[in-house]
């Protein structure tokens, strides 16, 4: 059903179904599934189906964004070479990170997670997504049209492409090496697009240790006011 209001064409929502009961379960059992996830830094180099990385990424696309604009663009890599460039530039900027710009108080909470300026897992990793937000839209004549929100709209679709890839059975890193610019330039990316996240996709190496940390307990992160 399509109904016109203030000129503009809706269509009706048509709303998930269930139980309370079925509400709260499925509330929980979501909670059980994303409290596995981890953030894995040593991969197989087993291959993932492009399909899956197309369904994860549309997935993503499906965020919420200011004024429906949907402020990002998605890039897959799965050619050695292209991620090779990437690996010697990032590794080049964490090099110089870790030696130079991160305060000792950084590089100290950084030593529970064993990580250092080497990304081998930007090779080994058999897919790499490069998620760039579009800071305003072109049109044909190169024409600026403006976004909204972009930051807040782009940092959402992360969250559901982060969790997308964990839902598939699939593992991630959130991996900003900065600055980022060299992505923009291997890819090749319009002038609009700025990088906003590198996340190398895969299956876990057999053999795959995560920090023993845990996560701020309910106290700590709910407020009701009820």
């Amino acid at each position: 059903m399509k109904k016109l209001i203030d000129g503009f064409e809706h269509i009706r929502y048509r709303p998930l179904s269930f139980t309370d009961k079925e509400i709260s379960e499925r509330a929980q059992s979501f909670y059980q599934l994303l409290d596995k996830r981890r953030s894995i830094r040593s991969f197989s180099g087993t291959p993932v189906e492009k399909q899956v990385i197309t369904s994860i990424i549309k997935t993503a696309a499906t965020a919420p964004s200011g004024a429906n604009k949907q402020p990002w663009s998605f890039c897959a890599i799965s050619n050695p070479d292209i991620k090779k460039a990437i690996r010697v530039a990032a590794e080049e900027e964490e090099k110089k990170n870790y030696a130079q710009r991160m305060s000792e108080t950084w590089l100290k909470d950084l030593e529970p997670f064993a990580t250092n300026w080497q990304k081998p897992f930007l090779e080994t990793a058999p897919w790499l997504i490069v998620v760039f937000k579009k800071t305003h839209e072109l049109d044909d004549n190169n024409q600026q049209h403006k976004n909204y929100y972009v930051t807040e709209s782009v940092g959402i679709a992360c969250g559901m492409l982060i969790t997308a890839i964990h839902n598939a059975g699939l593992v991630t890193l959130t991996h900003t090496p900065s600055p980022m610019n060299f992505l923009a330039k291997i890819l090749e990316r319009p002038t609009n697009e700025k990088p906003f996240l590198l996340l190398p996709v895969g299956f876990p190496d057999h053999d795959t240790y995560v920090p023993n940390i845990t996560r701020k307990p309910e106290k700590e992160i709910l407020n009701y006011y009820e």
